[in-house]
Order: structure tokens, then C-alpha cells, then sequence
């Protein structure tokens, strides 16, 4: 729209409007920004008045006249009118736009003005006994104090206490005596919910043994520790497992306490020597010597089917460093570890009822 400074005015002479120079554009496509106040100038209808008046009479020119100012008036209204509601609707968009930065001003003034009230820890601890162990995650999010519950011992005392059952078969280093000591207990009592909990329990059987992630979740993780375990059968040759366990990329021991910045009074709580670690399992119908790879990288993990088409053929390769970004995966050099034929692969994470914890846990 053109600026108010610079709206053009419309200038009319009498003598110089004809039949020519008067239009019917003059009235219906007539701009209202430019004649603000909707209505025929003066001079215009003086000029009308007069070239009719010339060219019909004095008699016949009064019902022209007035036919035409009627019409040019009606026509001049309409546009008002669509003016006016176009004006309109501008203005109830204004006030709604004021009326919602006055409403989020209001909202910004008041969480300024209340910033709410602290409970003490006592309390808290009180509420954590109703909390159920998968919503604990949730709980430890609603304050700082709540979360300081969930690091303290009475927490997980308290959660182990509420589900366990006489009935349930525990390993030793799950019952009771066992967790009385502070050193390993929120692993331990994680562990022992798996055995005790039924929805932990329904959620460990609907795990596949090998999920279809597992090569992307094993690449770039460190060996810890390696070891061959027989396995007598039926069969007349006896299977062996080989057992791999692995840490995430980027973690070290007692790295997770550390990086939540647990309270130091509780660190013994929170300790986890398996914390973030995998246990690949295979199991192989016989022996196969393997070299050692302990402390080396895992680069490539890959399944294929065995040369006899009934089993499977595991392929590993790991090396002394990382697999850096960009670069392609380490097919060739370091490490080789074939296992062909295997009977069945498995990964298992530190809270798995079937994972080899180590003694302190």
C-alpha cells in the first residue's frame, strides 16, 4: 500500500471534464486509498451537471443527473463496505496478536514471580516406596532431591525387599545376605528384579539372542576378557562356548557413576565393573583354536551360512585401534576370529539373568 505521505490526490476542473474525460472507471474501479472519503467531489458533479445539461436540456438532464449520482454513490458505499471489513479483520488480528503477547507476558511475569516449593528428602523417600521399579527412571527426574533418593541404599534396599519372593530360584550372589552390602547394590537389585519382577521377566523372553543391530552395536567395542567354557551334551562330542565381552566405545570401568556426578557418600552404591558391557556368546559344535584378543577392537562382525548349509559361520576381526570415521572397515590386517560350525550365537547385556557377572557383583 503506498505510504499516507504519499497519496495522490485527484484534481478535477470543470472546464476541462467533458464526455470524453468522464468515464464509467472513474467510478467503479476508483482507488478509496486515493479518495479517502468514498463520495463524488464537487467539481466532478458540477462538470457532470453541466455537459448534460448541455447536451440534453435542463429537463432531461435532472433524472440523469441523479441516476448517476445514485449509482456512483452505491457504487462508492459497496467499496466502503469491503474497505471497512477488510479493516476490520486487520484489527481483529491486531488485538489478537496483542492480546496473545499480553497472555505470554502475563505467564512469563508469573514463573518468574513463583518458582514453586522444595520438599525435603524425607518426603521423597517416602513417595519412592510406591514407585514401581520400571517407572524409577521417571521419578529420578522430577527434582534433584528425587534423584538423590534413587542413589541412596535404603532406595534399593527397600525396592529389593518389596518384590522378593522365598520361591524364586536366585543365584547366591542375589539373596538376601548378599545384598546387605553396599558395594554393587543397584546392580545386584537390578538383577535380581529380572528374576523377581514378572514384566522384567516377560521383557527378557521377548528378547531375540540376536538382535539385527548387533554388528552396529559390537563395532568399535573393546575386548575385556575371553575365555573357552565346554559344554557336555548328549552328543557324543561335547560343544564349547566361546565367550566375548565387550565394552561400548568411549566408556571405561566406574565411568557412568562418575559422569552423573553420583554423590560420594553413595559411589560404593552405583559401582558397576559390568556396567555398559555385552557377552557374545557362541557356541560351536567343536573345539576351534582361537589366538587371544583381549584388549583389541572389535572393526567387523558378520554371520554367514556354514560350508555344510545347516549351520551358521561367525567372522570376527579385531585390531588394536579404533575404526577412525570415514575410513572403510578393516577387512584386511589384524585380527581373525572364525567359528565354523556354530551352533547358536547370543548377546546378552550386564542385567541379563544369563550374563557371567563378575564375582564383586
Amino acid at each position: 500500500m503506498p505510504k499516507k505521505g504519499n497519496r495522490k490526490r485527484l484534481k478535477f476542473r470543470a472546464g476541462d471534464v467533458c464526455s470524453e474525460s468522464v468515464t464509467v472507471a472513474d467510478y467503479a474501479n476508483a482507488d478509496p486509498a486515493v479518495v479517502k472519503s468514498g463520495r463524488v467531489k464537487k467539481a466532478v458533479v458540477n462538470a457532470v451537471e453541466k455537459e448534460v445539461k448541455l447536451l440534453c436540456g435542463l429537463e432531461a438532464s435532472q433524472g440523469a443527473v441523479q441516476e448517476v449520482l445514485s449509482s456512483a454513490a452505491r457504487i462508492r458505499g459497496d467499496s466502503l463496505e469491503s474497505s471497512d471489513d477488510l479493516s476490520q479483520e486487520e484489527d481483529d488480528e491486531n488485538e489478537a496478536r496483542a492480546a496473545c503477547k499480553k497472555k505470554n507476558k502475563r505467564r512469563k511475569e508469573s514463573s518468574e514471580s513463583s518458582d514453586g516449593g522444595e520438599y525435603p528428602v524425607d518426603i521423597w523417600l517416602v513417595l519412592s516406596s510406591y514407585i514401581r521399579p520400571e517407572d524409577v527412571g521417571r521419578f529420578a527426574l522430577i527434582c534433584r532431591n528425587a534423584w538423590t533418593v534413587t542413589c541412596t541404599a535404603a532406595f534399593w534396599t527397600r525396592l529389593y525387599r518389596r518384590h522378593y519372593n522365598m520361591d524364586a530360584e536366585l543365584p547366591f550372589r542375589l539373596q538376601p545376605d548378599s545384598i546387605g552390602r553396599m558395594r554393587c547394590l543397584r546392580a545386584c537389585v537390578i538383577r535380581s528384579l529380572f528374576h523377581l519382577y514378572e514384566p522384567f521377566c516377560l521383557r527378557v523372553s521377548k528378547i531375540p539372542a540376536l538382535p539385527e543391530s548387533t554388528p552396529t552395536t559390537l563395532l568399535n567395542s573393546k575386548c575385556l576378557l575371553f575365555w573357552i567354557k565346554k559344554v557336555p551334551g548328549t552328543r557324543p562330542e561335547a560343544m564349547w562356548e566361546f565367550n566375548f565381552k565387550f565394552m561400548k566405545q568411549g566408556y571405561t570401568k566406574n565411568g557412568s557413576a562418575k559422569s552423573l556426578c553420583i554423590p560420594r557418600q553413595y559411589e560404593d552404591v552405583h559401582t558397576n565393573s559390568d556396567s555398559d558391557c555385552y557377552l557374545l556368546q557362541v557356541t560351536t559344535l567343536n573345539f576351534i583354536f582361537t589366538p587371544v584378543v583381549m584388549g583389541m577392537t572389535l572393526t567387523l562382525f558378520t554371520i554367514n551360512v556354514s560350508t555344510d548349509m545347516r549351520h551358521h559361520r561367525v567372522r570376527l576381526v579385531l585390531q588394536d585401534a579404533p575404526l577412525q570415521r570415514g575410513r572403510k572397515r578393516g577387512d584386511q590386517g589384524g585380527t581373525q576370529v572364525v567359528l565354523d560350525p556354530v551352533h547358536s550365537v547370543k548377546l546378552m547385556d550386564w542385567w541379563h539373568p544369563q550374563y557371567p557377572s563378575s564375582p564383586c557383583t
